[in-house]
């Protein structure tokens, strides 16, 4: 039963059932014919089809007034009805993406701009209300494995990948400072030599993350290995830790403005320092972005840049600050 359910299934197609329609709709293969605009031997062998695809179940019986639908025929035309159903809710879905009156995105973002990407976000929202946005959160390894994978339209991050082909946008600068409570040993110093500060305890995120990967990164190519690492899954912790005294972080100075601000945190002058990296919107090049989507790249491009914290000034290391 179910390998013949599966056959009609396949073999069933929509010119069939609307010329099964039609003729309960008319009453006669000839009106049909002039709904559809065919020959009635055309509405003939479509319902010919039909019958032959259900195991020949008749589908019409004849009346006075014409053909009228057998208890089959009934079952046929209810599947129709929620074929056609569906049809307009889907042409209506597509219409929306057209016109920019609704559709949806699903947009990334690498967890270091969830300090500034909510904000340009919530500006899209009250421009696109009807827009229903999906945000993911992730390190850049989730962020860069879902845009390869064609699972989000957009992303927010701060390096591109390079091992499949992407669009990129800058949206700004994306400063990198090492932090230390305020009243850390190298706290008041001036320049201070990297080599002195990688003999301190690094507090660093998880495997995947950006900001570990730029860390590892700096001190290798100067060629100096860290007196100690502890690993911790998120930049609040980090933070959190960072102001208890247990080590020192290189951290994205976005994360980190409003507790340098408080004087709960401070930012070292380190020689070399703050690395300067840029924020990118990033799609797969093979990822084609309905109007919704567009809308989105669109509003990171031109207005991204000033939802940015101002890092320059509120996290510049205490003896460049201005005064």
């Amino acid at each position: 039963m179910k390998e013949k359910l599966t056959d009609f299934a396949r073999q069933t197609s929509l010119r069939q059932l609307r010329a099964m329609g039609a003729v309960a709709r008319t009453g006669t293969v000839t009106a049909a014919a002039q709904l559809l605009s065919v020959t009635p031997p055309a509405v003939a062998q479509q319902l010919r089809l039909l019958e032959e695809a259900l195991g020949g179940v008749a589908l019409l019986e004849r009346a006075g007034a014409g053909a009228r639908p057998t208890d089959a025929g009934r079952e046929v035309l209810t599947a129709l009805g929620r074929v056609e159903a569906a049809l307009l809710d889907c042409s209506a879905a597509i219409e929306a993406l057209r016109g920019m009156d609704g559709g949806r995105v699903a947009v990334g973002v690498i967890s270091t701009a969830k300090y500034f990407g909510p904000f340009a976000l919530a500006a899209f929202q009250r421009a696109h209300p009807k827009v229903e946005l999906r945000i993911l959160v992730g390190n850049r390894r989730e962020t860069v494995a879902a845009l390869e994978a064609l699972e989000m339209d957009v992303a927010v991050m701060g390096r591109p990948p390079e091992h499949f082909p992407v669009e990129r946008a800058v949206i700004g600068d994306h400063p990198h400072v090492i932090i230390a409570p305020p009243g850390h040993a190298l706290a008041e110093r001036r320049g201070v030599p990297l080599g002195e500060v990688a003999r301190e305890t690094f507090l660093l995120r998880e495997p995947g993350s950006g900001t570990r990967e730029l860390m590892r990164r700096l001190f290798t190519e100067a060629g100096l290995p860290l007196g100690g690492e502890t690993e911790i899954g998120s930049n609040e912790t980090i933070k959190q830790a960072v102001m208890a005294g247990m080590g020192v972080a290189l951290l994205s100075a976005h994360t980190i403005a409003a507790e340098v601000k408080d004087g709960r945190l401070t930012v070292l002058d380190v020689e070399g320092l703050p690395v300067v990296r840029q924020w990118f919107v990033v799609r797969h090049r093979d990822k084609r972005l309905l109007p919704a989507a567009q809308a989105l790249w669109d509003h990171f491009v031109r207005s991204g840049a000033r939802f940015l914290p101002r890092a320059a000034e509120d996290t510049r290391p205490a003896g460049r600050r201005k005064r």
